[in-house]
């Protein structure tokens, strides 16, 4: 008898330690999993492979630390788009941890996807399909593998820098899939207004980093993260204004498609700083287009979370109003008990 006893004791402490390894996830909605799930079994990625966008992607998953203890319990989800030319993997934010009543998942978006089914599919890049991608199979792929609440009211989209312009243009895209958006640090006007942040999108898709990198001595053209180039109207066509040329520039531009956001319900927060007034920083550009947005909101008569702090000093302890990851870090600590209590409501 005593033996058996001592025999069940590790058993039993191994169950209550709960799981030690990732969920398993079905292959589906066009998504196949290629190598094993890297993490634990509330951090973890899988890498993926689709026919809407070429090469293999990640997706990094955090489930609350209690995903396990109530199997019957569903949560909301945190779609987070990463900035450019980041990964899911990168995305190590200890806000994004924080949440127990929410999952969050963080699609690749590629290095200069911008969020967006390109124009030109038959660039040397492959297929670039990344709206597809996201909304019409890793949403319901998330849907069918883990447990969420399947409902606008129960979704959210956010993003910092490329992935602020993903989050706005989702939402205004698919109201009818998210309750909430936000954009931290977003390249969020994309008119004319802003034709700075228009030609540092179209820097990105010419590898303009790589061919400034050919003529410098000791660069390494091996760590662009922008190759291969291709042509600068493949994303939305042209860029330049000439004869309303640029009419798919206007119509995936965040900052003139508010009106889709208030008509869908579709709650608004923006965070972003001023660089410390540095030139140099692409922080001190994007308050100038996140403030072209809000002024578009005041037009509209919307309710909307707003936070411009200008150069840090009264947000945390690792903001210096730049374009860096202390300062998204806030913006986190900031929108997600937001988020919480928006999906709680």
């Amino acid at each position: 008898m005593a033996a058996v006893v001592a025999m069940a004791l590790p058993t039993g402490s191994a169950q209550a330690a709960g799981p030690t390894a990732p969920p398993p996830m079905a292959d589906g909605f066009g998504l196949t999993q290629v190598d094993t799930a890297t993490g634990g079994p509330t951090n973890f990625y899988i890498t993926v492979t689709t026919p809407e966008v070429a090469g293999k992607h990640h997706i990094k998953i955090i489930l609350p630390s209690g995903y396990y203890d109530d199997p019957a319990r569903r949560y909301p989800v945190l779609y987070f788009l990463h900035g450019s030319p980041d990964d899911p993997i990168q995305q190590t934010y200890p806000a994004l941890t924080s949440s127990n009543s929410m999952i969050t998942v963080i699609p690749d978006g590629g290095a200069r996807g911008w969020y967006a089914n390109w124009l030109n599919q038959k660039t040397p890049a492959g297929a670039q399909n990344w709206e597809n991608f996201h909304l019409k199979q890793v949403i319901p792929f998330i849907d069918a593998n883990l447990r969420t609440v399947a409902t606008k009211k129960a979704r959210a989209v956010a993003g910092v820098s490329m992935g602020g312009f993903g989050a706005l243009h989702y939402a205004q895209d698919r109201p009818d899939l998210f309750s909430q958006t936000a954009s931290m640090s977003g390249d969020i006007d994309l008119s004319t207004d802003s034709m700075d942040l228009r030609l540092a999108v179209v820097a990105s898709l010419i590898d303009a980093q790589g061919a400034i990198c050919g003529a410098i001595s000791g660069c390494d053209p091996n760590t662009d993260p922008y190759k291969p180039g291709v042509d600068s109207d493949a994303l939305f066509g042209t860029p330049y204004p000439v004869f309303n040329a640029d009419w798919r520039w206007n119509e995936a531009d965040p900052s003139q498609h508010m009106d889709k956001l208030k008509g869908g319900g579709v709650g608004v927060s923006i965070y972003v700083g001023s660089g410390g007034g540095r030139v140099g920083d692409l922080e001190f550009w994007l308050e100038s287009a996140s403030k072209h947005v809000k002024d578009r909101m005041d037009a509209l008569g919307m309710t909307y979370h707003y936070v411009d702090y200008g150069d840090g000093a009264a947000w945390g302890t690792q903001c210096n109003g730049g374009h860096n990851g202390g300062c998204w870090e806030q913006d986190l600590r900031d929108l997600i008990p937001r988020l919480e209590r928006s999906f709680a409501s």
